[in-house]
């Protein structure tokens, strides 16, 4: 494109009578003043074509709608991003709003700019179940489109924040969600991406327009700080200052003020008032080199003294974001603590603007290329979950759930670093290395000893995860991992792994309700077989298999369709006792995903056990002796003859009544015995209490009859225990 191409003739409104610029457009070409001056022109280029477009349009203040986008592109010279993502901003809202079309923007601006505006365009011409769908689909859009380039969520973060700042004009129920949408999303993936200056303020602006009344208290309390903390802080600040320079260190020193939200949060988070959280001071030491970072470091520690354990060192291991600090906390003079970040200008332009910074600070250093990539990792790796998820809801939860802010810094065995969220698991590391190695997981060695997949980790620590190939996840595993992409891809592969399995049953099912009718499925002819898949709208076999484990289809009516025997037999021959005997189906434990057990009575193998078909569920397993089984007597034709396998893996839930001295120690003694017989405890329950007795239930994890006797055995030589039964 060239900036000799002619500009757009402008409506008489887009365009001041005496030909000048608008404030708002000079406004941002002094915001983008680091640009040269061919660059300036295609500015105002895409301010023209952009007022054409939205000509006649206002915003719901009554102010033309073009001022919106430019205010979005000024948002980002702020910020230092180049030309192409300025212009792409200023026509953000043309391909939803207005007749101007991709084409017309790749023609005039070239494809790069087309693709952003693209990226950033709102679903709206699609027909979503609600707003709460359309938002995540929305979501799921702009992350593609940030997989491609990072510049879409810099110009849909400075969108959210303009329209913040005017959020005024909106009626009151669509500042609160607009509020709950930013400081759920947009704020969250802001502090993801290192933004810190625009996190900062979108927190701020949605604290204030979700609980106004909080925010104007808080902020006048700020206001109106006693003239006693104001000639602390300045104390302080001389104390750090004169002797930073005594050293003879280049620094620059800067009292860091708190915002409403800021205050609001760690009231909030941390259960303290008001005063608690105003009582510490806060400094950022702004200094030229690494080296000089920790000079600087043992002059403030010199200065006050360091409160134990407050200490974190984010230049040798940096946050996921790429943001690079030491943090320190002292003892102050008057009492409070003194928190205190140490950095260098690049370190401080990264931890300001992020991402953004690539394209500030890039002729110099390599910072901002640095968080570049980390946030390009983490797209990356969102684009992958996003590919395995059912929906766009479920996707954008498991986003929110690695948006959190407080991680774990975990080490490979080879040295490298991996970030989670807080509370992360040895399974959510074995994750983040690999899909294919969480998938395989059996155990871990965190700090070259083993653990088992539950295991918390804690910062710091060295993970090496142990993996089989006949291991594979298990619904299980979705109760304690915590991370979006574990558990994305434990769902995915759980998925697929029930319909292997509703499949292989289903075979069986049908296999056998067509040997009462004489025949097989090898013996059915094909075309027979074709016809029935077409009449009832299944594309393949494995579908109606999967359709006939899961319980929606009786396989005794689809035999009969198939073998074409009339509908007139008696219903004697409809129970799948009648007519030949019948082969019983016997249970491995490999087919959890189609076969649940009754939590009513709780089979194990050993049992004398039932089946029953219930739609949706598949085959329900029951004692014979549950007292269930009566009413499900009624229904001889969903019953299955069932039983176990010689060879029975995996464990299965009991639940066992415990009467015991109601005194310290006894609980732990019956869960010492429980784990000496190999058994897992799920949950334990006081059912009954007094002085003397108590009744405890455990709800365990066994192999079959003969385990539970074990069990049960260990349990009752225990001398505080009074009684032991099976619930």
């Amino acid at each position: 494109m060239s900036p000799a191409d002619p500009a757009p003739v402008l409506p008489s409104d887009a365009m001041p009578d005496d030909g000048m610029v608008p404030d708002y457009v000079q406004a941002l070409e002094r915001a983008a003043d680091y640009l040269p001056e061919p660059q300036h022109v295609l500015l105002r280029r895409a301010w023209a074509v952009g007022a054409a477009a939205h000509v006649g349009q206002l915003r719901k203040s009554g102010e033309p709608y073009i001022t919106h986008p430019v205010a979005v592109a000024q948002v980002l010279a702020d910020q230092g991003l180049d030309v192409e993502t300025l212009i792409a901003a200023i026509l953000h809202d043309t391909i939803e709003d207005t007749p101007l079309t991709r084409a017309d923007i790749a023609a005039q601006f070239g494809e790069t700019v087309a693709d952003l505006v693209d990226g950033v365009t709102k679903l709206d011409k699609l027909h979503f179940a609600d707003r709460q769908e359309a938002a995540a689909e929305s979501f799921r859009k702009m992350l593609l489109a940030m997989s491609r380039d990072l510049r879409v969520i810099l110009i849909k973060l400075a969108d959210r924040l303009h329209n913040m700042r005017t959020l005024g004009a909106q009626s009151a129920e669509a500042r609160r969600r607009i509020a709950i949408e930013t400081l759920e999303i947009f704020a969250p993936i802001a502090q993801r991406l290192g933004m810190n200056l625009i996190k900062a303020e979108l927190q701020d602006l949605g604290f204030r327009a979700l609980h106004p009344w909080r925010h104007a208290v808080i902020e006048k309390r700020i206001r109106s700080q006693p003239l006693v903390r104001r000639e602390a802080l300045a104390q302080i600040e001389a104390q750090l200052a004169q002797r930073l320079a005594v050293e003879k260190l280049e620094h620059r020193l800067i009292g860091r003020i708190k915002t409403p939200w800021s205050i609001y949060d760690k009231m909030r988070a941390e259960h303290r008032s008001f005063d608690q959280v105003m009582d510490m001071f806060g400094y950022r030491v702004i200094v030229d080199s690494v080296p000089d970072c920790y000079h600087a470091l043992g002059v403030v520690h010199s200065v006050f003294k360091p409160l134990d354990a407050r200490f974190r060192d984010f230049i040798a291991i940096p946050k996921a974001n790429g943001y690079q600090s030491l943090h320190t906390v002292l003892f102050g003079p008057y009492g409070s603590p003194i928190e205190v970040q140490i950095r260098t200008r690049e370190m401080d332009l990264v931890a300001e603007r992020g991402v953004a910074a690539h394209w500030a600070y890039k002729h110099g250093g390599e910072s901002g290329s640095n968080a570049q990539s980390r946030a390009s990792a983490w797209i990356a790796n969102l684009v992958e979950s996003q590919r395995s998820t059912g929906s766009s809801l479920e996707f954008l939860e498991n986003v929110k759930v690695d948006l959190f802010p407080y991680e774990v810094y975990l080490f490979t065995p080879k040295g490298d670093i991996l970030a989670l969220p807080r509370n992360a698991t040895a399974l959510d590391f074995a994750y983040a290395v690999h899909t294919d190695v969480g998938n395989h997981a059996v155990a871990a060695r965190v700090d070259k000893k083993l653990a088992p997949l539950r295991t918390t980790l804690s910062s710091g620590q060295t993970v090496e995860v142990i993996t089989a190939k006949s291991a594979s996840p298990a619904a299980q595993w979705l109760e304690f991992v915590v991370s979006g992409k574990a558990r994305t891809a434990i769902r995915h592969q759980l998925k697929h792994l029930d319909h292997e399995d509703a499949v292989q049953l289903g075979h069986r099912m049908l296999d056998r309700a067509l040997g009462n009718q004489g025949t097989s499925l090898d013996r059915l002819p094909p075309e027979r077989l074709d016809t029935y898949l077409a009449e009832n709208r299944f594309p393949r076999l494995e579908e109606l298999l999967a359709d006939i484990a899961l319980g929606n289809r009786m396989p005794v009516q689809v035999a009969r369709v198939l073998a074409h025997v009339a509908t007139e037999e008696t219903a004697d021959m409809l129970q799948l006792g009648g007519g030949a005997p019948q082969e019983r189906i016997l249970i491995t434990g490999a087919e959890r995903g189609v076969i649940s057990f009754a939590k009513c009575c709780m089979p194990i193998p050993g049992d004398e056990i039932m089946g029953y078909h219930s739609a949706g569920k598949g085959i329900v397993v029951h004692r014979l002796e549950c007292p269930n089984v009566a009413e499900y007597r009624k229904s001889p034709e969903r019953w299955v003859q069932i039983g176990w396998d010689r060879e029975v893996s995996g464990g299965f839930d009991a639940a066992l009544r415990v009467e015991v001295d109601n005194r310290p120690g006894s609980l732990a003694q019956i869960a010492a015995a429980i784990a000496y017989a190999e058994s897992n405890i799920d949950r334990v329950e006081y059912l009954e209490r007094d002085n003397s007795v108590a009744a405890i239930r455990f709800s365990i994890e066994v192999q079959g009859r003969k385990h539970l006797a074990d069990v049960i055995r260990r349990i009752r030589r225990l001398g505080v225990v009074h009684g032991v039964q099976r619930l």
